[in-house]
Formats: C-alpha cells, structure tokens, sequence
C-alpha cells in the first residue's frame, strides 16, 4: 500500500473551535440536523473530559502504527488526531508514548477507530483518548498509508481540518466550513433547552410543552382508568 503525507491543509479557526469546546457533542450533533456522529462503538477512556481540536487524520494499516509516527510531525497547537485503517483492526495502535509526544506538541487528543492500550497512563498524564476498543495487542511498523487526507468512520467523513469535539457522550465531526454557523446553531439550542428546563422545574409536562397530546390522538392513543383497561382486557 503506497501513501501520501499532505501538509499545510486548511483548518477551522481555532476561535470557533475553543467555542464548540463549550457545548456538549449531542448539542452540537442537533445543531447540525442530527449529523456527524462517528457511531457508539468510540467510547472514551476516561470521564468528565471534554474536547475540541483540529482533525489530523492518519489512514493505516491493520494491525501497523508506521503512519501515526509520521502524523505525529503534521500535528501542532490545538490539533487532535484521527486515526482509522483500511479494514476493521482493534490492535493497540496507540499508547503512552505516541501521547507524550504528542502532548508535547499541543495536540488535545487521539480518536482511535482502532484499539488503545496504556491507558492508566493516558489518563495519568491527562491525555484524552476515545477508541473502539481497548487492548494490549501490540502492532509493526511495516506498511504505508495516508495522514491529512478524507477518512470515513461509521460513515461519517473527517477532513483534515475539520473540528473534533468529543465527550463522554461520545464524537462528532463539524465540517470545517460550517464551525463558525455550528456555534451559532448550538447557542440557540442551548438556550432552547435552558427555557424547557426552567418549564420542567417549574412542573410543565413535556406533553404539553412539546404539543405532543394531540399527536398522541393523532396516532389513536387513548386514556383508559385501571378499571376500564382491566374489564376491556377481560373481553378481549
């Protein structure tokens, strides 16, 4: 398998990238119409950490971690890498010591479409790391592949430069392009949701809020006393 390094590609600003970083990653994914969720399966190492990066994407091999040695030389302030490979691998492509370098860098985090190991020591040293699998299966260093080019994960695409926001809810990819309209959109979500809290502490049925009873006559469901329900049962 041959390969490309592309460097220098265009990113989102990192000003709307540090303001998605205030909303959750279920917000953000409503925000853009129930999109770019990259699937249930990449679940975080730790709990209660939050971030927002910079994709620096690395397209590999099964089983084989050469392309995130190179990927590590494209990543900088603010980035956070995205790895995947060319078939389904859960082989522990990443550890410690790609997170220390990559710490002293600036990156925020790692996105594994693969396996992760070390990670007593990732979340020692407040490195942030979602991945599809945890294992201790280690990998070699033998075939090419691609880093800052499109890759797919759970049919989502993710373009270098695009925005990362990951949380224990999971990940969600912001095309770089609609950052700066995302924040937007999640502000007013947000201050939807503030409004429909403040409702529901007040004792607002959701029923009601929503205008969801006439829906349910809509869709044939009736009310029926315990008595009523248990002589209809009894006939039927």
């Amino acid at each position: 398998m041959s390969g490309v390094i592309v460097t220098g590609p265009p990113k989102a600003e990192l000003k709307d990238v540090d303001a998605l970083a205030g909303f959750g990653v279920a917000t953000v994914s409503e925000a853009m119409g129930r999109t770019g969720l990259l699937g249930p399966a990449i679940r975080p190492v730790q709990q209660g950490v939050r971030v927002a990066g910079t994709a620096v994407t690395v397209l590999g091999w099964p089983g084989d971690n050469l392309m995130i040695h190179a990927a590590v030389e494209q990543c900088g302030e603010g980035d956070i890498l995205v790895v995947t490979t060319t078939s389904p691998s859960t082989d522990g492509l990443f550890g410690e010591l790609f997170a220390t370098a990559l710490q002293r860098r600036g990156v925020r985090g790692v996105v594994l479409d693969t396996g992760v190991r070390d990670t007593q020591e990732l979340r020692d040293m407040g490195f942030a790391a979602w991945s599809r699998a945890v294992s201790a299966q280690g990998t070699v260093k033998a075939t090419g592949g691609s880093v800052n080019v499109p890759v797919a994960i759970d049919g989502q695409v993710v373009r270098p430069g695009d925005v990362i926001l990951a949380d224990d809810d999971g990940v969600v990819v912001v095309p770089r392009e609609r950052a700066r309209e995302t924040v937007g959109r999640s502000e007013a979500r947000e201050a939807r949701e503030a409004a429909t809290r403040a409702a529901f502490l007040a004792g607002q049925l959701g029923l009601d809020r929503y205008g969801l009873r006439e829906k349910l006559v809509q869709l044939g469901v009736t009310y029926r006393t315990y008595e009523e329900y248990v002589r209809e049962e009894a006939r039927s």
